[in-house]
C-alpha cells in the first residue's frame, strides 16, 4: 500500500486499520499482527506500533503486555458504557457553546447542521455521510467552545462511537428520523441559550441511540 503525505505514516497507518475495525473488516477481539501487518503494508514494525498505539488512545485496540494488541470486543456492556462518557463529554461542549457562540459563529454552526439534515433527507440515506456530518456539527462546535482538551476528548472517542454506528447500521438507519429531529430541536435551543433545554435533548437522544445499538448487538 502507498502511503502519501501530509500525515505521517504512523497516522496513516492507524487510519487504515481504523477503518478496518469501524467496518467489521477486523473483527471485535481479533489479533493485530505486527509483524505480518508490518510485512503486508512494507513499513517498519515501529511505525506499526506507534499507530497501534494511536488506536489505542480512539478505543479501537487493547494492548496487552506479553499478548500485544488486539481489536477492542464491542458488546452491548461496552456500547453503553461508552455512550455514558461521550453523552457527557457531548453536554458540557454543548453548555459551552450555550455560553460562548457569537454571532459570527453561526454560519458555520448552522451550516453543520444543515449538512446532516440534508444527508438524511435523501432518498436512500448514506449511514456514512450522515455520520460523517454528524461529527461534522461536533466539530463546528469544538471550534466554537476553543477548548484544546475537550476537543481533544471528543476527537479520540469519534472513532469507537463511528464503529459502533457501522456495527448496527440497519438498526440505525431505521432511527434516522430521531436523529432529524435531534438536530432540528437543538439548533434554536443553542441559539436561545438554554443549556438545560440542551443537556435533556442530548440525554434523550445519546439514550436512544444506546439502546438502539445495544439491541443490534445483543
Amino acid at each position: 500500500m502507498d502511503f502519501q503525505a501530509p500525515n505521517t505514516l504512523a497516522e496513516q497507518i492507524a487510519g487504515y486499520l481504523a477503518k478496518h475495525i469501524m467496518t467489521g473488516q477486523i473483527q471485535p477481539g481479533q489479533r493485530i499482527q505486527e509483524a505480518s501487518l508490518a510485512s503486508e503494508l512494507k513499513v517498519s514494525r515501529a511505525s506499526v506500533k506507534e499507530a497501534l498505539y494511536t488506536l489505542e488512545r480512539w478505543h479501537l485496540v487493547e494492548i496487552t503486555p506479553r499478548k500485544g494488541a488486539s481489536a477492542t470486543q464491542l458488546n452491548s456492556e461496552y456500547a453503553a458504557e461508552l455512550y455514558d462518557v461521550y453523552m457527557h463529554l457531548l453536554i458540557m461542549l454543548a453548555t459551552r457553546l450555550c455560553e460562548r457562540w457569537q454571532e459570527k459563529d453561526k454560519p458555520m454552526v448552522m451550516a453543520a447542521v444543515s449538512r446532516v439534515i440534508t444527508q438524511i433527507q435523501q432518498p436512500s440515506a448514506d449511514i456514512t455521510g450522515v455520520v460523517e456530518a454528524s461529527f461534522g456539527v461536533m466539530k463546528a462546535c469544538c471550534d466554537v467552545v476553543g477548548n484544546p482538551y475537550l476537543t481533544e476528548s471528543l476527537s479520540n472517542f469519534e472513532p469507537a462511537v463511528s464503529r459502533a454506528y457501522y456495527l448496527s447500521a440497519q438498526r440505525y438507519r431505521h432511527g434516522l428520523a430521531h436523529t432529524r429531529r435531534f438536530f432540528a430541536e437543538l439548533q434554536p435551543a443553542v441559539l436561545a441559550r438554554d443549556s438545560v433545554k440542551v443537556r435533556q435533548l442530548i440525554e434523550d437522544f445519546a439514550e436512544h441511540q444506546k439502546q438502539l445499538i445495544q439491541q443490534a448487538l445483543a
